[in-house]
């Protein structure tokens, strides 16, 4: 049997003026504030970060293969270019550094250029030998 409009409105103005005590909305903020605290705990820490790696894993579609491919591809490309070479590098044996200065020894003279005749009557003749 269903109700008539009547007793639906009848019953929603006995509702409208029935309100929980103050007690119980107390008791009610005090339980939400727990259970939100509750909640923050449980999403922090190892456990939250391992079982969202496990969900993530377990549904895998093509767009998260070619998201982790990319930074595979991209983690190797780093480390092949910031890897060092092996460069064998053989030192030299260390030696006793002279400070003390040695003059060049003079350069021997040339028997030609005494020879030569480079007074100014003589301008364009420098004595020059023809073979």
């Amino acid at each position: 049997m269903k109700p008539t409009v009547e007793q639906i409105s009848n019953l929603l103005a006995l509702k409208h003026t029935e309100h929980p005590d103050a007690e119980y909305w107390q008791e009610f903020i005090c339980e939400f504030h727990r259970n939100q605290r509750e909640n923050s705990v449980k999403k922090s820490g190892l456990t939250n970060f391992i079982t969202f790696m496990f969900s993530w894993f377990s549904d895998l579609g093509p767009s998260k293969w070619a998201y982790g491919a990319g930074v595979a591809y991209a983690a190797v490309t780093v480390a092949f270019f910031l890897t060092p070479n092996d460069v064998v590098t053989e030192s030299a044996p260390a030696s006793h550094v002279n400070f003390q200065v040695i003059p060049a020894p003079a350069p021997p003279t040339v028997g030609q250029l005494n020879q030569l005749d480079l007074s100014p009557s003589t301008q364009g003749n420098a004595g020059e030998q023809v073979f």
